[in-house]
């Protein structure tokens, strides 16, 4: 059985690191933490330049026509730099979506611009109800004309007030079961009637409350059928979770390795602390969830990435990973001690980035409540 990497998944690894260990130092992390936008547009265009939105989106629509497991190990790369700003939404949540689902139309006009870095696209699903289940989606979109009307209200949407376009999940019609009557939008983000109020979060990852007040769409802005959306929201949480899970195992590692060096270099009582047993057994237990992540990651993000039935995989290494990566950063800072919980220490970047990806598309309840109904209980 084989785990490695293939030789041009390993280019991809490699120049991604190199890259972001240069254009994407601590420094930048922080100001865009400060920063109105969020993210960088220099970085943004420089990314676009290395053709990382378009790597799975098809060769005709101006993308390099990788697979979703490639991809995949790009995220794990962003994932240990930190990088800020709306790629993961614009590739993986909206991007991957439109390639699979879109019209011809809809993928002509947008997956190009999507490719070259010249559209930023949000995915919004969640509302006040902060639930991923298809009761959660509340936001009325009633038919009008040759289109619809919105009304309602998103929540926790990282980065949609930098949006060109968002994908909107909205109900089109009720009554029935909750995952019935569901419609996929992509709407223009700056359309009269929308609002945006900026929130503060643990992670400064810039998320925002969306207001919908009459607003107005063609019935050409539906992705997939009307009333069908409920299997592409499906499927844009397995590649979002096993995404987010390879995001997870980047900073993970990083926080092995920074936490690894710290305990050979840190010298208390004459002697380096990585020598006492104590400190020796959270290393030995952060490399084992590290290990244990990657692995139980990839083994969904394959099984996504080669079309296979892969929900209970992914269930099963979202729960195992949420919950692995704060395991790992808590003793990160066991480890480091009182400088670990400074503003200017990079742990606390990594501790408070883990949360918000813990929530991300369900946490690990959320998803064992899920593997505990594969299992027939």
């Amino acid at each position: 059985m084989d785990l490695g990497l293939s030789e041009e998944q390993e280019m991809i690894k490699t120049t991604a690191r190199d890259f972001l260990e240069k254009e994407c130092p601590k420094s930048l992390v922080r100001d865009m933490e400060e920063d109105d936008k969020g993210y960088s547009p220099e970085l943004w265009k420089k990314m676009a330049d290395q053709q990382w939105m378009g790597m799975v989106i098809p060769e005709q629509y101006g993308g390099q026509g990788f697979s979703f497991l490639d991809l995949a190990v790009l995220i794990e790369e962003h994932g240990r730099a930190l990088v800020p700003g709306p790629f993961f939404s614009t590739a993986v949540l909206c991007g991957m979506p439109l390639a699979e689902f879109g019209t011809e139309a809809q993928k002509k006009e947008h997956l190009p611009k999507i490719a070259n870095g010249n559209e930023i696209w949000v995915y919004a699903q969640t509302e006040p109800s902060a639930t991923w289940e298809a009761s959660g989606v509340e936001l009325k979109a009633a038919a009008q004309g040759d289109g619809f009307v919105l009304n309602g209200t998103k929540l926790f949407i990282s980065y949609a007030h930098v949006a060109d376009y968002l994908l909107v999940a909205a109900r089109t019609k009720d009554g029935g079961k909750p995952e019935e009557g569901i419609t996929l939008l992509c709407v223009d983000a700056k359309a009269p009637g929308i609002a945006y109020e900026g929130l503060k979060t643990i992670a400064s990852d810039h998320q925002s409350e969306i207001t919908f007040k009459d607003v107005k769409v063609s019935k050409d802005s539906v992705l997939g059928e009307v009333d069908g959306g409920w299997a592409i929201i499906q499927k844009i949480g397995e590649w979002g979770a096993t995404g987010k899970c390879a995001e997870m195992v980047g900073g993970a590692q990083l926080v092995l390795e920074m936490s690894v060096e710290y305990a050979k270099q840190r010298v208390q009582f004459g002697r380096p602390i990585g020598s006492f047993q104590a400190i020796q057994h959270h290393c030995a237990n952060m490399v084992t969830d590290v290990d244990g992540s990657r692995y139980i990651a990839y083994e969904a993000i394959w099984r996504v990435s080669e079309g296979l039935d892969a929900s209970k995989e992914v269930s099963m290494a979202k729960a195992w990973v949420s919950d692995a990566y704060r395991r790992i950063c808590a003793l990160g800072h066991q480890i480091h001690g009182g400088i670990g919980f400074t503003k200017e220490h990079d742990m606390q970047l990594y501790f408070r980035r883990a949360k918000a990806a813990e929530l991300a598309f369900g946490d690990g309840d959320y998803h064992r409540e899920l593997v505990a109904q594969h299992l027939g209980i």
